[in-house]
C-alpha cells in the first residue's frame, strides 16, 4: 500500500524533484533553442504552456505504469524494467509494436536536442575562442562540420555514460543536479540583476558545478544535499565575485534589456571601407 501514498518517497525528495526538474527546465538550452523556433511571442506562450501541462499528464501517467507493474510483476529484476514489461506481456502485438515505436521516438527527439544544445555551446562558446586565442586568425571556420564533430564526440560520450549509470534516476539526478547547481543562478541573474557580471556569471558556474559534483561523491548521487549547497554556493560566489569586478557597460547592458524586451537593439552602421 506504501506505493500507493504521494508522499512515500517523503516531502523533502518531492520538493528536490521539483526544484531541479523545473527549473532544469526552464534554463534547459534545449528547451530554449525550440521556444526561439517559434513563428510569434503568443505561439512560444501557448506552445509552452500546452507541453507542460502535457508533461505533468505524462509524469502521472508513468507513475501509473510503474504501479501497475509492482501490483503485476512484484519480483521485477529492477524497476527500469516496468514499462517494457508491461508492453511486452500486456499489450496486444499492433499497440505494442505502436508504443515502443512512440517510445523510442521521444527518446531519439530528446536526445538530439540534448545533443545539439551541447555542440552548439561547445563549439560557438568554448572551441571558436580557444581557436581563436591559439591561431590568432580570422580565417573563416565551416560551422556546420564543428557542430556535427562535436555531435560526434558527445554522443559517443554520452553512451559511455549511460553504461555506466544503469539506474535511469541517477542518471537524471547527476544531469540535473549539474544543470541546476552551475547554471541557475547565474541565468536568473543577468536576467533580474543589472549589478552582475560575466565574471561573476563564470565564477558561479564553475563553482556550483564542482560544489555539487563534490557533494555528491560525499552524500551520494541521490541525495538532496548536493543541489542546495551548490545552490548556496553557486549564489554567493555570483554576488561576491559580480560586487568585486566592474560593472557591465551600459551600452551592454542596454543592449542586452533590449534583447529581453523582446525587440532587437539598433546595430551600429558598417564602417565604409576607405577605397570607397
Amino acid at each position: 500500500t506504501e506505493y500507493f501514498d504521494p508522499l512515500g518517497i517523503g516531502g523533502e525528495t518531492i520538493f528536490t524533484y521539483v526544484l531541479i526538474y523545473t527549473f532544469g527546465m526552464l534554463i534547459g538550452q534545449d528547451i530554449w533553442q525550440r521556444v526561439f523556433t517559434a513563428g510569434s511571442d503568443r505561439t512560444a506562450k501557448w506552445g509552452g504552456t500546452v507541453a507542460g501541462t502535457y508533461c505533468l499528464v505524462y509524469a502521472l501517467a508513468g507513475a501509473v505504469i510503474g504501479t501497475a507493474a509492482k501490483v503485476l510483476y512484484p519480483k521485477l529484476a529492477s524497476p527500469d524494467d516496468a514499462f517494457a514489461t508491461i508492453v511486452k506481456d500486456e499489450l496486444p502485438v499492433g499497440v505494442r509494436g505502436l508504443v515502443l515505436a512512440a517510445a523510442l521516438a521521444a527518446v531519439m527527439s530528446t536526445s538530439s536536442g540534448a545533443l545539439i544544445a551541447c555542440a552548439t555551446v561547445a563549439n560557438n562558446d568554448i572551441w571558436s575562442r580557444l581557436r581563436g586565442v591559439m591561431r590568432k586568425t580570422d580565417e573563416e571556420h565551416d560551422e556546420v562540420k564543428g557542430n556535427r564533430a562535436f555531435i560526434l564526440v558527445m554522443g559517443l560520450a554520452v553512451i559511455g555514460t549511460a553504461i555506466a549509470l544503469n539506474n535511469v534516476v541517477e542518471a537524471l539526478t547527476v544531469a540535473y543536479n549539474l544543470l541546476v547547481g552551475g547554471l541557475l543562478v547565474p541565468i536568473l541573474g543577468g536576467l533580474l540583476w543589472k549589478r552582475g557580471t560575466a565574471q561573476g556569471a563564470l565564477a558561479a558556474v564553475a563553482v556550483g558545478g564542482l560544489a555539487v559534483v563534490g557533494l555528491m561523491a560525499g552524500y551520494g548521487i541521490l541525495a538532496n544535499e548536493p543541489v542546495y549547497y551548490g545552490l548556496l554556493a553557486s549564489l554567493a560566489v555570483y554576488v561576491v565575485v559580480s560586487l568585486a569586478t566592474r560593472p557591465t557597460d551600459a551600452a551592454v547592458l542596454a543592449a542586452w534589456r533590449e534583447r529581453l524586451a523582446g525587440r532587437a537593439p539598433e546595430s551600429a552602421p558598417e564602417p565604409v571601407p576607405a577605397h570607397q
